[in-house]
């Protein structure tokens, strides 16, 4: 069974964003990002590749979330700027 893993991603702005998903169906129509909440989705561990690159294409980011994603808040909240929800 392949391993799932969550990320997060990121965009310049909405449109960008959206261009991700549409360059994703049209690559990969067989491969679906199911959305856990917010911009985070599960994918196959062996997409994340594929997934950053088609995102640097679009001027978006795909980040591996943490297993703990309490983490994450603590790192955003130390960093300059990084209080973002």
């Amino acid at each position: 069974m392949p391993r799932r893993i969550k990320v997060e991603i990121v965009g310049r702005n909405d449109y960008w964003l959206n261009a991700v998903f549409v360059e994703w169906e049209h690559e990969f129509p067989e491969r679906r990002l199911e959305r856990v909440e917010g911009n985070l989705y599960l994918i196959e561990e062996v997409w994340l590749e594929d997934l950053q690159r088609i995102a640097g294409q679009v001027f978006a980011r795909v980040l591996r979330s943490p297993d703990d994603p309490g983490r994450r808040r603590l790192f955003r909240s130390l960093l300059p700027g990084g209080r973002r929800q």
